[in-house]
């Protein structure tokens, strides 16, 4: 073999060598990259975990961030949404609405006498005459806002029904992710009855995301259901605590609370907003606590404590 082709494949193979040390040099500061910063989602889930897991009773979280990144932790369709089913009654009742043509400015008479002045309501406490003349806008934003448990019962038993309400959701989330049954009056005479109106977190973060960022029913009663959110004033020490002092962050939230039993246990502590942030970030964060072994402040602590992670973890890894 002549020099000129020794000197030839002497060359190739240092070159070789050479490409072989760059690209391993490549992957390495790539793969060591990758380990220091790992994923959003894993951050997220590995946060969430920890919290969790040290919660006298179950936790289910469900996170969705600008409709692309999804964390789930202990999401299982066993949570009592309890109150949160009123976003659901709410956007059935104007899909139905929208069929029928009907205004959510029709007026209804509502007979006192027939509303149960046991339950939580705010609506009873506001109007003291025999007979109340509201229209169904009135009984919405009273049943979300305030949470008002006949506002709720009136509207199931008079205008849409809960097999109905659930059949309408059933094409918007999971049919396997939640379940409406019962409504507020059937659950406060049999408290069982709340484990069978039960959601995932998952479950309940897509429909609240889908309603700030899809198209589901008319825009006006989309935009209304919406606005009401945005007014919500129950458990304000749960997702929406440590977000209250944020400048430019925006909240609609919507709760839901269950009974304590005999033996002290809280049957549910719920809470599912959509977030934005003043760079354009929005998230929904689903926190559904279930079985919970001490009272509705300590249950509200963990969503706070949650809320507060999450949204610390986000902003930390938004682009400068």
């Amino acid at each position: 073999m002549g020099k000129s082709r020794k000197k030839q494949i002497v060359v190739l193979c240092i070159a070789l060598v050479c490409i072989f040390i760059l690209v391993f040099s490549l992957f390495h500061k790539s793969a060591t990259k990758d380990s220091a910063n790992p994923p959003l989602t894993d951050v997220l889930t590995d946060s969430i975990s920890q919290i969790v897991s040290a919660c006298p009773g179950e936790i289910g979280v469900a996170v969705i961030i600008n409709n692309i990144d999804t964390v789930k932790v202990n999401n299982k369709s066993i949570y009592p949404m309890m109150s949160v089913f009123k976003v659901h009654q709410a956007l059935a009742l104007c899909n139905d609405f929208d069929k029928k043509g009907i205004s959510l400015d029709t007026l209804i008479k509502i007979n006192r006498e027939k509303l149960d002045p046991k339950t939580w309501s705010p609506m009873m406490k506001d109007y003291s005459s025999s007979v109340i003349s509201l229209t169904v806008r009135d009984l919405l934003r009273y049943a979300l806002i305030q949470s008002d448990n006949n506002a709720s019962n009136l509207m199931f038993k008079n205008m849409l029904n809960t097999a109905q309400t659930d059949s309408f959701i059933a094409k918007l989330i999971p049919r396997s992710s939640f379940q409406i049954v019962y409504t507020e009056e059937e659950m406060s005479a049999d408290h069982d009855k709340a484990y069978s109106n039960y959601t995932s977190p998952l479950g309940a973060a897509v429909l609240m995301n889908r309603l700030f960022t899809e198209s589901l029913i008319s825009d006006e009663k989309q935009n209304f259901i919406k606005n009401t959110l945005m007014e919500s004033k129950t458990g304000m020490d749960r997702i929406v605590a440590p977000l209250l002092e944020k400048e430019g962050v925006v909240i609609a939230h919507k709760t839901g609370s269950g009974f304590v039993n005999e033996n002290g246990v809280l049957a549910a502590h719920n809470d599912v907003a959509y977030i934005c942030l003043p760079d354009n970030i929005c998230y929904t964060l689903a926190v559904f606590v279930k079985d919970f072994k001490g009272n509705e402040s300590q249950a509200s602590q963990y969503a706070a404590h949650i809320s507060a992670a999450v949204y610390s973890i986000i902003v930390e890894s938004a682009p400068t």
